[in-house]
């Protein structure tokens, strides 16, 4: 993916702060687990992970997978060798896994959603509908998908450098628009279909601002140092990114958390050890009402401060945001429940 600066004076700080809705790619997180702690299950991870969201106020929107296209079974099997899978999931139909995933968000009290196809796709309707702040995951897929913001890098350590992007400010500094964009991602290479071989960033960023199409580029592109593959599905891959199935979001609701279904679902049927998760519960409720505590002693003494997600996590990029959008995004949103 391209670079591109963005000045940290230029800050939304209203994207930031805490108590903002943020989709979720669970496969990513899940995968991330997987690999960082092998002999561990992901749910331990998930749980500690939630919680964190939860205890500084952001509320979590986590979204699975559906059938993934027909276009993405090369990159599957691929997937699957390498993390030594012996099979890949092509139906949708629910793993043990994901089951599992979806019984601990309901102890959590955290909502779900249930993606048709691929969950980018649903995270990069949701916040251009309005539903959500923000998107959350690794996979730079989200903003070909028309995800107006994403973030990465959003994990539980305090450390972290969450960046953002925003992607209105990032066709803006290529000067293309979103369908230029793309094919330029399809250029680069993505999960839908081969590549041109050999063909850079900035290579391919120059001749998509100048001819403005595949179709065009592969005119006037060297086929001799930069070959065009044989059978090339860009344009199922064009259409994969631009004409997604629109989806029906559920109301959302956020619950407090159920810590004996907790405990007897992660201790008593996973394993994990009771004192662990007695003793982050014990602390998420600490956590939770100093944060609270601390809010509702500003606002009583007149000068209540916004608490930002920088407090918890170091964030490196922001996004720059015009007053009229924001004012229209905020009064279009669909409001949120909490119980």
């Amino acid at each position: 993916m391209i670079t591109v600066s963005f000045d940290a004076h230029d800050a939304d700080a209203a994207l930031y702060s805490i108590g903002k809705v943020i989709a979720l790619d669970t496969s990513i997180i899940v995968n991330q687990f997987r690999a960082a702690t092998p002999m561990l299950s992901p749910l331990t991870g998930l749980f500690f992970r939630t919680l964190t969201f939860l205890e500084h106020d952001i509320k979590p929107v986590f979204v699975f997978d559906g059938k993934p296209p027909g276009e993405k079974s090369a990159v599957l099997e691929k997937r699957a060798e390498a993390a030594g899978w012996r099979s890949t999931n092509r139906t949708g139909a629910a793993s043990s896994q994901t089951k599992d995933c979806l019984h601990l968000l309901k102890l959590l009290g955290v909502p779900f959603i249930q993606a048709p196809g691929e969950a980018e796709a649903l995270c990069a309707q949701l916040v251009r509908e309005g539903t959500v702040d923000a998107v959350a995951s690794e996979d730079m897929d989200t903003l070909p998908f028309g995800a107006s913001v994403l973030i990465r890098q959003l994990n539980a350590k305090r450390d972290s450098e969450v960046i953002e992007y925003s992607l209105p400010k990032l066709l803006e500094k290529l000067q293309i628009n979103h369908e230029e964009f793309v094919d330029l991602c399809i250029l680069l290479g993505c999960d839908y279909c081969d590549k041109i071989s050999g063909l850079g960033p900035k290579r391919a960023l120059t001749l998509i601002q100048k001819h403005r199409t595949i179709e065009n580029v592969v005119l006037h592109v060297n086929r001799k140092t930069h070959p065009v593959p044989c059978l090339w599905k860009y344009k199922e891959a064009r259409k994969l990114f631009l004409d997604v199935p629109q989806t029906v979001a559920p109301e959302l609701t956020w619950t407090e958390p159920d810590e004996e279904g907790l405990v007897g679902f992660l201790c008593h049927a996973k394993h994990v050890k009771v004192e662990r998760v007695r003793r982050r519960m014990e602390r998420f409720r600490q956590t939770r009402d100093s944060w609270r505590k601390e809010r509702e002693k500003e606002k009583a003494e007149g000068h209540s401060r916004q608490t930002r997600m920088e407090d918890f996590f170091r964030v490196t990029r922001k996004r720059e945001q015009p007053k009229e959008a924001a004012d229209s995004s905020s009064s279009n949103r669909k409001r949120p429940k909490s119980k």
